[in-house]
Parts: C-alpha cells; sequence; structure tokens
C-alpha cells in the first residue's frame, strides 16, 4: 500500500489527462514490448491480444510521483492497474479473470471469444508422469499456461471455474482463454535434459526458432544486397577494439528499430563467439519476430 494519503494536484492533473487521453489505459512497470515484472508483462500481452496495441501504456518506473500517486488515485495498492473510458476495471488478477470469463471482451466492445477447447496431444510418457502427479493429489488437475512470451508453465491445481478444458490421453487439462488460442495443435511431451527431467511444450503457433547462420552464409547474402540487419551486440569498447563495418550496435536507436520493426525483418545477432547474441535473439523471438539468426562463431569467424 502506498505510504501517501493525499495526492499532489499537479499529480493528480497528470494522471486525470493521462487517463482521458485514451479509451484504454494502462499504468505497468516498463512497457508493452518490454515490460519489467510478470504481472505488468501479462496484462499487457493480454491487452496487445484483444487490441493490437491500441492502447495507451504508462511507465510508472520512469516516475516515481507516478508511480506513488496512481496508487493513491485509484486507492489501489500493486501495479498493473488498467483504466477502460475513464474507469478504473483492477489491476492483473481481475483482468485475467475478466478476460477469461469475456467480459473482458464486452467492455472493450468485442466480439465474445472463442471457448472451443484446442486439440492436443499428449505423449504416452508424458500422460504417464502426469496421472503419477496427479494420483497424489485427488482431486487436482493439470493447468497449463502459455505466457506473452510464448514460455510454457505447468501447475497441479484445482479447478477454478473460467478455465477452458480439453481431454487428451484420457485426462482433464485446464488453461486459460489466451493459452486456449495458442495451444491447437500442441504436444505436451517428458524430455531427459542434463538439466533434469520435466514436461515440455511443443507449439506450432509459436514464432519460428532463431536459426544459425555462418559468416560465409551472411556474407553471401550481403552480397546479394538482401535488406538484413546485422546487430553487433558486444559492449563499445570490444566493438572498438575490433570492429566490423557491415554492422550496427545494439544501442537505444536500435532498440527502437527493432521494436517498431516489421515482424518478418530478417536479423542477425551476433557477439564474440556467438553466446550473447543467441540469448539477445530469443529475447526478440519471444516477441513476435519471425527471422531470426545467430552468428555461428560470432565476431571471431568473421575477422578470423
Amino acid at each position: 500500500m502506498s505510504t501517501e494519503t493525499t495526492l499532489n494536484p499537479e499529480v493528480q492533473s497528470m494522471i486525470e489527462q493521462q487517463i482521458a487521453s485514451s479509451e484504454v489505459v494502462l499504468y505497468m512497470k516498463g512497457s508493452p514490448k518490454m515490460p519489467q515484472c510478470g504481472f505488468s508483462a501479462k496484462t499487457a500481452g493480454l491487452l496487445d491480444g484483444l487490441l493490437n496495441g491500441d492502447y495507451a501504456a504508462y511507465n510508472v518506473l520512469d516516475d516515481e510521483r507516478l508511480r506513488e500517486g496512481i496508487k493513491v488515485f485509484s486507492d489501489w495498492p500493486t501495479i498493473p492497474q488498467l483504466y477502460i473510458r475513464g474507469e478504473f476495471v483492477g489491476g492483473c488478477d481481475i483482468i485475467t479473470e475478466m478476460y477469461n470469463a469475456g467480459e473482458l471482451h464486452e467492455m472493450l466492445g468485442l466480439e465474445v471469444p472463442d471457448r472451443t477447447p484446442p486439440e492436443i496431444t499428449i505423449t504416452e510418457r508424458a500422460a504417464t508422469e502426469i496421472q503419477g502427479f496427479l494420483d497424489q493429489y485427488p482431486g487436482q488437475y493439470l493447468h497449463f499456461s502459455v505466457t506473452p512470451d510464448w514460455d510454457a508453465r505447468f501447475e497441479i491445481g484445482p479447478r477454478g471455474g473460467h478455465e477452458i478444458a480439453t481431454e487428451a490421453a484420457g485426462m482433464t487439462i485446464l488453461m486459460d482463454l489466451a493459452t486456449a488460442q495458442k495451444a491447437k495443435g500442441a504436444t505436451i511431451d517428458w524430455v531427459e535434459t542434463m538439466q533434469g527431467s520435466g514436461l515440455k511444450l511443443d507449439l506450432p503457433g509459436a514464432p519460428p526458432a532463431v536459426q544459425s547462420i555462418t559468416a560465409d552464409q551472411l556474407q553471401a547474402r550481403l552480397n546479394q544486397g538482401e535488406d538484413i540487419w546485422v546487430v553487433d551486440t558486444r559492449p563499445e569498447p570490444d566493438r572498438q577494439a575490433k570492429p566490423v563495418d557491415f554492422a550496427q550496435p545494439l544501442d537505444a536507436d536500435m532498440m527502437a528499430r527493432l521494436k517498431d520493426a516489421d515482424p518478418n525483418q530478417p536479423v542477425v545477432f551476433m557477439c564474440h563467439v556467438g553466446i550473447t547474441s543467441l540469448k539477445i535473439a530469443e529475447h526478440y523471438r519471444k516477441q513476435g519476430m519471425t527471422q531470426l539468426f545467430n552468428l555461428t562463431g560470432g565476431v571471431e569467424a568473421v575477422l578470423g
């Protein structure tokens, strides 16, 4: 809960103008493209799915006055906060419940969502492991969700009420509305890795994986005049010590370009040897970009 009990008139006026500036206004930590907390990411993801980014978002981390002031203004202790046509709607949990029930769609004047359960496949091994967990917790169900950046999460828990239920491998699987829309044709498998074992979700609709590209392949595409962005993710001192003349630094300007870029724009990321750049490419893949590449061997492969 905010320690403030009264709102500075200047801050109140600023908030009132912001809320009046757009039919839908979200106060969050970070931005819709770069959220700084899970609750903000989830709420912005739901709105993006409904409104395709057509709403106003204010980053409370940019202004301490706004961060504390909006809590007093709404008499609500947490962020994010959503306003529709000037009316305070609620935070992440309330918005999620309204979304799953179709109430948020109605409030926004949108068509009631399709709640048809998606067809999913559970492999025999995964079904055996899941049933083993469920046998230990009578009356519980497997819940799975897909975050806005396409990460999958699995939980065992009770039925809430607004979930969409689908049947597979003789068991009931529960998911929220956003997940159900992404889960068509999904396969749940059980995998063994060096990090351990667990469930894995394959989503046909997820953005394509980051591809590897060699220095020779990149040079050939550049020689052909292809419009392909090459982004150098190394720190500035390293770029100066070993410059790559056809690459652009991952600075504020490039981040802004990537944020607003066509999702199908080909982009190659590079670093020293291709490890850090792969992590950065993965971040942009989860933002929906579809033509991402990681330079195999990094700058060392280019310069020899």
